[in-house]
């Protein structure tokens, strides 16, 4: 599929430029009778860029030697997320890398925890966990342990364009309970104006054959069937037919021209976003960090509020590997209690990401205060040359609307999960695969998809 890149979409794409910048890790240091022990965190790519938050966060641990006596050392994993989980896997089942921590997507802690890959954690390594989102705090445990501690969050929001509005005659701001429908009428409005310049579909999302069509999917199903879940807390499979039938419904309406634009249905999170960098959408469902970027390239006429429907919760989670040794491990649990505490929650708040813990909320309108990393002191995004640019996305929206605590926070507590089942891999293909069909030449029937997605995800599952 041939896809343009307009100048103002390649500059807001080179802002979040991930591989290029950040696939570097930590230079190692002489080797010598005085080098202090290492903890090695593997993890993926920082959306913040090189430098980013979560090395300036390590450089902070590091600055602390002489209490812990130990040092650690970031080793950014390359590839996409299924790449990642498959190296980290690998390595770890094989004892052939020295990961001490590995930061783990939320969805991979029931897996590794079944696999007997990391540990279950005591107390020493998180602290004040009342502090901790409940819904965020919950991606943690499996089996009725804590295997891991929340680190950043991610949640689906919804970006805008004001000025699209505005034109087409329509309320340029946005209410926090707007839904599908609501959304539906303004793209209507904006497609019976004059088109905007560059303007071809009202709203674009990630529908590639890649997690992301996993995510839209469990949004609708969770939408249109109240408490709905695929898998129990065991991990069996709960849904039914009908069930499925009634979200497939409601994803092939969200995604239908002339709603969408038609190229969705190939994107990742980089064609969405410069989709709508171009001006080619009014609307995009992305996740948090992309609102530095966004408000740099659009400023004013940019509008972020909560995503319509329910919206799927992601982010990383630290855990303790399994092969590290007992003392290794102890010292590892401080490491994950400074990367996790409330001071470091706030410095990863101000670069982007979503903090997991509601103190770093606290401060709505303001910028929250953080020690750890003092680079971030102006308020930095990804930049092309990897250094921190002061990108001063507002916190204070239209109407006393603060983007933390009544976009970013109610969001996080309020997001649904995607399935929790050590056979997650296995169940996010199914979705996938099954989902496909939608988005084919001459797509079956909703109920037609929902069988199929119900046959297979059986064979797939227990229960």
């Amino acid at each position: 599929m041939a896809r343009r890149l307009t100048a103002a979409a390649l500059s807001l794409l080179s802002l979040l430029a991930l591989a290029s910048c950040t696939g570097k890790e930590t230079p190692e240091q002489p080797q010598g009778a005085a080098d202090p022990p290492r903890i090695v965190v593997a993890s993926g790519q920082d959306v913040t860029g090189k430098n980013g938050i979560r090395q300036q966060l390590i450089d902070a641990w590091n600055a602390r030697e002489g209490e812990h006596g130990y040092r650690a050392r970031l080793v950014e994993l390359p590839g996409s997320a299924d790449q990642q989980r498959s190296q980290l896997l690998g390595a770890l089942q094989s004892g052939g890398a020295e990961y001490d921590v590995v930061n783990l997507d939320v969805t991979w802690i029931p897996e590794f925890a079944a696999a007997g890959l990391i540990r279950p954690l005591t107390g020493a390594a998180v602290k004040s966990p009342d502090d901790i989102i409940e819904a965020v705090d919950r991606t943690s445990f499996w089996d009725g342990e804590r295997y891991a501690v929340p680190f950043n969050s991610d949640v689906g929001l919804l970006y805008y364009r004001k000025d699209h509005l505005r034109d087409a005659g329509a309320s340029p701001e946005l209410g926090r309970g707007v839904t599908w429908d609501d959304l539906r009428e303004l793209i209507d409005a904006v497609n019976d104006a004059p088109k905007p310049e560059n303007y071809q579909e009202g709203w674009t999302t990630q529908l590639a054959a890649y997690e992301g069509r996993t995510v839209n999917a469990i949004e609708a199903f969770a939408s249109a069937v109240p408490d709905f879940a695929l898998t129990d807390g065991d991990g069996r499979y709960t849904a039914d037919e009908a069930q499925l039938t009634a979200g497939v419904t409601e994803l092939r309406e969200r995604t239908a021209s002339p709603y969408m634009l038609d190229e969705s249905s190939g994107f990742r999170e980089a064609e969405s976003l410069s989709a709508f960098a171009e001006g080619r959408t009014t609307f995009l469902r992305h996740w948090p960090y992309v609102y530095p970027a966004l408000y740099e390239r659009f400023k004013g006429e940019l509008g972020v509020t909560r995503l319509p429907g329910k919206a799927v919760l992601g982010g990383q989670n630290l855990a303790v590997t399994s092969n590290t040794s007992e003392q290794r491990a102890a010292k590892a649990a401080e490491l994950i209690a400074f990367l996790t505490d409330p001071d470091s929650e706030r410095c990863l708040l101000r670069a982007g990401f979503a903090a997991t813990r509601t103190s770093a909320y606290d401060h709505p309108g303001g910028t929250p205060e953080c020690r750890h990393a003092s680079a971030y002191s102006a308020g930095p995004s990804a930049s092309p040359t990897g250094e921190s640019a002061e990108v001063k996305a507002p916190d204070q929206l239209a109407e006393g609307v603060s983007y933390s605590r009544d976009v970013l926070l109610p969001s996080l507590s309020e997001a649904v999960q995607r399935p929790r089942t050590p056979l997650y891999g296995a169940v996010t293909q199914t979705l996938i695969t099954e989902l496909g069909a939608l988005y084919g030449h001459r797509p079956p029937g909703d109920a037609q998809v929902a069988k199929n997605l119900d046959e297979a995800l059986s064979k797939v599952l227990p229960g």
